[in-house]
């Protein structure tokens, strides 16, 4: 099994780094390969391009694109790896997938652009099951007061990826890790992390589906 892992982070050696090494721990240990993506060591330019806007209407993939649509398509599993900022993603994994999940890669609006907000939308990507680890400095008591993990998980989740048509993602966030007095929470972070990777690989893994969960949620209020 491949498993593609999407990273974000200015440095590889800070602490994104070794909870995204204790996450493929387990699956390297399995005998799984791990294709590491990183977007800032690899120069990826999250910018939307005049030639993704001719490409959203209908022109050529742009070349970079085509690259990251062919290692994709090699993963049976995807992650995303992240420190939390402003409450979301970095905005260099964003627009990643801004430019990335495209039109008749991604989803299709009926057999064309033309066919855009006439034809229902149908997503492309296979199922593939998706996991995404934050890791933020907030306490989780804040992220519960004001609702930001349910905000993430509607924006990102349900938003981008069951948009798209994968529905088997799971969401993860390590809190509270900034600072020496935090060190705890970071080692205990770790563990999170590690077992994230164990359950992740797991033969009796439960698929999930975030759509019916959110609408369930919804109907229950």
């Amino acid at each position: 099994m491949n498993i593609i892992t999407i990273y974000s982070h200015p440095f590889r050696n800070r602490y994104p780094g070794a909870v995204m090494d204790a996450f493929h721990e387990p699956i390297l240990k399995a005998g799984h390969s791990v294709d590491i993506l990183d977007l800032h060591a690899e120069g990826f330019d999250p910018r939307f391009t005049e030639a993704d806007h001719a490409c959203f209407w209908g022109g050529e993939l742009p070349d970079e694109i085509k690259a990251m649509h062919q290692r994709v398509a090699q993963a049976d599993q995807l992650a995303f790896v992240f420190p939390v900022y402003w409450w979301s993603m970095p905005a260099l994994m964003k627009g990643w997938i801004e430019r990335v999940f495209t039109q008749g890669w991604a989803y299709q609006y009926g057999k064309s652009v033309e066919d855009r907000g006439k034809e229902p939308l149908d997503g492309l990507l296979t199922n593939l099951p998706t996991t995404l680890i934050g890791i933020g400095g907030s306490k989780k008591a804040t992220y519960d007061k004001y609702h930001y993990d349910h905000a993430m998980r509607t924006q990102i989740d349900l938003g981008i990826f069951s948009y798209c048509g994968v529905t088997d993602v799971e969401s993860h966030l390590i809190y509270d890790v900034e600072g020496d007095i935090n060190a705890p929470n970071r080692e205990q972070g770790l563990k999170f992390a590690q077992k994230i990777g164990e359950d992740f690989i797991s033969p009796n893994r439960v698929q999930k589906n975030v759509k019916q969960a959110f609408l369930n949620d919804m109907m229950s209020k």
